[in-house]
């Protein structure tokens, strides 16, 4: 479904994207974790054609990614990291403007617009300024719009940031249900919580390379399942290990306070990165 082969992107003496090569099959729900400037944006704009590649090539379903071609670009729906809708405007009118600009006709428009906004439980609010709306409605709407003309693949650039606990936790079920009507969703994120519970795989990306690819599960026992947490020399340090009880053993000649628990995918993280995930 969709291929990087070889991919990499340079501005001046910065290499943003370094040499990436994935593959990711329909259907799938896969996720880009990494901190900010690790290269997951940059990845996002390239396979949206908003810029090209310094060298490598992006292919969807066998056909290379192009900014000139319609086709390619229409199998392709998009919510950026930043709020970009029209807030002088109505739900309803951006959306009615994104199918004007995919040339659906006009009993088409009206039909998709009623659905996404019942999917995205907006419908009461279809008649309401942009600029009216909270946070969590604004960025359902921007799903909405990407989905307008029928993409195959959603690409979602840090969808849920600056939203609250509660309203994130009712995008990922809205995402969820993307996915198992069978879109392929790439997902970007620097929340490790929302890559591990949504995502069937992740690529961990740190300094513009894919420094580790596999499920979450599977990146977690790599490290370890359980993790040692103790206070030492001003700071918390952390040792893994595969079993609960290795875990209480080695505690069991420590002085102070402990803590055992098991691993989550931010441990792995910042134990095959050495760096933290960061805001």
């Amino acid at each position: 479904m969709l291929v990087f082969d070889s991919v990499t992107k340079k501005y001046g003496t910065v290499t943003a994207v370094d040499n990436l090569n994935l593959e990711i099959p329909k259907g799938e729900f896969f996720g880009l974790l990494g901190p900010n400037g690790a290269g997951k944006t940059t990845t996002v704009r390239m396979l949206s054609t908003l810029t090209a590649p310094t060298s490598g090539s992006i292919l969807v379903d066998g056909r290379q990614v192009d900014r000139n071609l319609t086709e390619i670009k229409a199998k392709i729906g998009v919510v950026p990291q930043h709020m970009n809708l029209e807030t002088e405007m109505t739900a309803w009118q951006n959306l009615e403007l994104h199918g004007c600009l995919y040339g659906l006709q006009k009993d088409i428009r009206q039909k998709r617009i009623d659905e996404l906004l019942e999917f995205t439980n907006l419908s009461d609010r279809a008649n309401e300024m942009v600029k009216n709306f909270s946070g969590g409605m604004k960025r359902k709407l921007m799903i909405a719009r990407a989905l307008m003309h029928e993409p195959e693949i959603l690409l979602m650039d840090e969808p849920t940031v600056g939203l609250d606990a509660a309203v994130r936790r009712k995008m990922w079920d809205l995402m969820k249900g993307l996915n198992k009507n069978g879109l392929t969703v790439v997902l970007t994120t620097h929340y490790i919580e929302e890559a591990e519970i949504l995502c069937s795989r992740v690529g961990l990306m740190h300094g513009g390379k894919l420094v580790e690819l596999d499920a979450p599960q599977k990146l977690i026992q790599k490290t370890g399942a359980f993790v040692l947490e103790y206070f030492e020399n001003g700071g918390t340090r952390s040792r893994f290990f595969n079993t609960r009880q290795e875990a209480i053993e080695s505690a069991a000649g420590m002085e102070g306070s402990v803590n055992i628990r098991p691993a989550n995918l931010e441990d792995t993280f910042i134990k095959l990165t050495k760096r933290k995930v960061e805001g």
